[in-house]
């Protein structure tokens, strides 16, 4: 996805940056955010209750999220928020009931493969499990669902992004007993 919004390397690497900031603030203030103790990976839960983006929060967050839009460059926004725009709905359509929302997750490509981004679910999995929700993800990368499909969630829809270039796969894991 990341590719897709901003093609340039060098916009990527800057924009994505701000990005993830963003996204660790705001997932801190409603929802949790799991790390290795190296910081090799990050998972960004958002929790029941809290799994859509309004005004409300943003404006608890100080904006963070449309700031570090406002920081791409123009034809990245709009790639941006048309990815946004179709993941909330995708979302809304297939989680409308309390279930924490894998909103992000990152692993560093030298520590991909080895159990890092696993590990990392596991703590929000188990909680989910005990209170007996749902957990959902939306990925815009093949590969990962099947990382995905190996630690319980199953594929709800595949397609591309109407007007963009993107794939988007919605999974969903039903709790466990």
């Amino acid at each position: 996805m990341y590719a897709y919004i901003c093609p340039d390397g060098a916009d990527r690497v800057r924009s994505m940056r701000g990005l993830w900031d963003a996204l660790i603030r705001f997932t801190l203030i409603y929802g949790e955010a799991w790390t290795t103790p190296e910081v090799s990976g990050v998972a960004c839960w958002l929790a029941p209750g809290n799994t859509t983006v309004g005004f409300r929060q943003m404006l608890r967050t100080g904006f963070a999220l449309a700031r570090a839009m406002m920081r791409f460059a123009g034809s990245a926004r709009r790639r941006a928020m048309g990815v946004i725009g179709y993941t909330d709905e995708l979302h809304r359509h297939a989680m409308p009931g309390r279930h924490w929302y894998l909103w992000a997750l990152g692993v560093a490509p030298a520590s991909q493969g080895q159990g890092v981004g696993g590990r990392l679910l596991q703590p929000v999995l188990a909680r989910a499990d005990a209170a007996g929700l749902p957990c959902y993800l939306e990925t815009e990368t093949e590969r990962n669902v099947a990382f995905y499909r190996k630690h319980g969630f199953d594929l709800l829809t595949a397609e591309r992004a109407p007007g963009q270039d993107l794939m988007l796969w919605t999974m969903a894991r039903q709790p466990r007993p």
